[in-house]
Formats: C-alpha cells, sequence, structure tokens
C-alpha cells in the first residue's frame, strides 16, 4: 500500500479528540493497510490515525516479537486496567526521544475490528502500554504530558 507521512509534537492535530468511525469502506480498509505499513517501516509497535493526520477512532498496534500479529481496533475504550508499570516510552510523533511513564499493567479493552465485529482485547506489560498510549492518541493526549521528570534523547540510551 503506502506509507504515510508521520505528524510530528507541535502539528495540532494531535491535540483533538477523534470521530467515531461508523462504518467500514473500501477507503478505511486502505487505510488500515497503510497505517499498518507505516507502523512497521517506522519500527513502531503501534499507531493511532490522528498521527497520519486523520481524526478517526482508529489504532494498529503489534507487539509481536516477528512483527506479524497486528492488532487493528476501531471506536477502541478502556474497560479495565489493573496494576502499575513504570518504564521507557517513545513515540513515532516525538522522534528521538524518550520518557519514563506509569500506565496499567494490565488493560482490557472494546472496540470493532476492520470487520465492524466487537473484540476484546486484553493485554498485560508493553501491549497493555500501547493500548493506553495508542488509545490517549484518540483523545489528543501525547505520552509526553504524563513523563515523569523530562524527556532524554534516545541517542543517550544506546551508550
Amino acid at each position: 500500500m503506502a506509507i504515510r507521512n508521520i505528524r510530528l509534537i507541535g502539528d495540532s492535530i494531535l491535540t483533538k479528540r477523534s470521530k467515531e468511525i461508523t462504518e467500514v469502506t473500501p477507503k478505511l480498509r486502505t487505510l488500515i493497510e497503510d497505517m499498518l505499513d507505516t507502523m512497521y517501516d517506522a519500527n513502531g509497535v503501534g499507531l493511532a490515525a490522528p498521527q497520519i493526520g486523520i481524526l478517526k477512532r482508529l489504532v494498529v498496534i503489534d507487539t509481536s516479537p516477528e512483527g506479524d500479529s497486528p492488532i487493528v481496533l476501531i471506536n477502541p475504550v478502556v474497560l479495565e486496567t489493573d496494576g502499575e508499570q513504570t518504564g521507557e516510552e517513545g513515540c513515532l510523533s516525538v522522534p528521538g526521544k524518550s520518557g519514563v511513564v506509569t500506565r496499567p499493567n494490565y488493560a482490557k479493552v472494546k472496540a470493532y475490528n476492520e470487520n465492524m465485529e466487537e473484540i476484546i482485547v486484553e493485554g498485560t506489560e508493553l501491549l497493555a502500554r500501547a493500548l493506553c498510549h495508542e488509545i490517549d492518541h484518540l483523545d489528543g493526549v501525547l505520552y509526553v504530558e504524563k513523563v515523569i521528570g523530562d524527556l532524554h534523547s534516545t541517542e543517550e540510551n544506546n551508550d
């Protein structure tokens, strides 16, 4: 399909609430494929539609080590969270930076898949973090608003 341009911090679209999706159209299916291609191309584990300039409640996530188990979530809603994890987090819209963020260690999300069938996704650790991070994007919230302390360059972490 196509690699889309990722919007960067400072772009006003990243601070807006996304609109619900009412039906799956051929255009939406193309958008889902483009989002997956864009996420994989950027070596990300998640991407929300606002990050490519589309104010729709759509996210794609793949936390599998092989990058072969994508999750498509349309109109996701967090039903339940539990526990706590604090760790490094980054974002494709904030390149070259990371920060420490506390998120739930477990998340249960209700959404629709690409066929508008209701699904429940439950995850712990990285998947729970990704679910919460990407759903925040749909409400115009960037992880930098939740960072404990300061952001730091990701290059510093490689030493």
